[in-house]
């Protein structure tokens, strides 16, 4: 078995924002005949973002642009929001002005960004969601499709990755995303639900992080009222990286999981010490599959509403080999190669 096998995770997926059941990718697929369809056309398609720094983004960029070279349609604008749900707001209306064909977004929020989006979609300017659905939003009426990593089993991933490295009795430390957003809630509550189930010896303790880079000052608040947990699960790797430099200090060392694998969180994998697996997303996949929504959509063809890109676990001996297929290049960075 290859290490690519061993990472790939049974189905046993999550349900959408509204209960949908979830179809695969396979059901987004852009045929011979949709492109030629869509060439005729030149789309012109923007990309709305939480932010561009992170190794996710990068992926999602290169996945939407493969698939909208394929069809020849074009990027017409990549916007960065900071992860503050004003900018995003104040982005939404610019490109109801720009009027693009479609948009791809990653919404900020629940409540705080659902009036724009709502407003983008009644300007006729069609919108395929990932992983986010703000509140109220509704398939057909208000936006095409939800391309998403299934969440839900992230966390339990996460979960089983950590269980190993826990004794009996012992104490685990929750960090969460303190936004209203659907796709880290999933996590969290699938990590607890599998924990409760699975380890109910183990005691759970909840802290959360206003922004990812602010992630090691809620550990150190927590670390400062009491004794290190044995354990801690951050609910991706943004600030699971942030918060490495504080849990580096700990006496004795904590084990921690994450999802996302990014290069940062990849390397602390390979070291061993702290990272000890990591649920990845396939953010390559994912934004193939968010443009092949947007062309389908254009060109006239239903899209199921809730798409799910199942997820990988991440050990130090399947990283590099996961690592390349997450980012969709056929080779690792030469510090992760085997």
């Amino acid at each position: 078995m290859t290490h690519m096998e061993e990472a790939v995770v049974p189905a046993e997926t999550g349900l959408g924002p509204h209960g949908e059941r979830p179809a695969g990718s396979e059901l987004a697929r852009l045929t011979p005949e949709v492109c030629a369809e869509a060439a005729m056309c030149g789309f012109r398609i923007a990309v709305l973002l939480h932010t561009q720094a992170s190794d996710w983004s990068q992926r999602q960029i290169a996945g939407i642009g493969t698939r909208l070279a394929q069809a020849e349609a074009h990027l017409a604008d990549i916007i960065d929001c900071d992860y503050r749900p004003d900018l995003q707001v104040a982005a939404v209306e610019r490109l109801i002005t720009a009027r693009p064909d479609a948009v791809i977004a990653i919404p900020v929020g629940g409540t705080a960004v659902a009036d724009a989006f709502r407003r983008l979609s009644a300007a006729g300017i069609r919108l395929v969601l990932l992983d986010n659905v703000p509140s109220g939003l509704l398939p057909d009426r208000d936006y095409v499709s939800a391309i998403s990593a299934d969440n839900f089993r992230l966390g339990q991933i996460a979960a089983q990755l950590l269980a190993p490295h826990m004794p009996r009795e012992g104490r685990v430390c929750v960090a969460a995303y303190n936004v209203d957003y659907f796709a880290t809630a999933q996590r969290d509550i699938a990590f607890c639900k599998w924990m409760r189930r699975e380890r109910p010896d183990i005691h759970l303790d909840h802290i959360k992080f206003e922004a990812p880079g602010r992630a090691g000052e809620a550990v150190s608040a927590y670390l400062e009222c009491g004794t290190v947990p044995d354990g801690f699960f951050i609910v991706w790797d943004e600030p699971a990286v942030a918060a490495l430099p504080v849990l580096a200090t700990c006496r004795p060392t904590p084990s921690m999981t994450t999802v996302d694998l990014g290069s940062a969180a990849a390397r602390a994998l390979i070291e061993g010490r702290l990272l000890r697996g990591v649920a990845a997303q396939r953010p390559f996949e994912q934004g193939l599959t968010a443009a092949s929504a947007a062309i389908l959509s254009l060109t006239g063809r239903s899209v199921p509403p809730w798409i799910v890109i199942p997820g990988l676990a991440v050990t130090k001996e399947n990283v590099a080999a996961v690592y390349r297929d997450v980012g969709g290049t056929p080779s690792a960075p030469p510090r992760l190669r085997e």
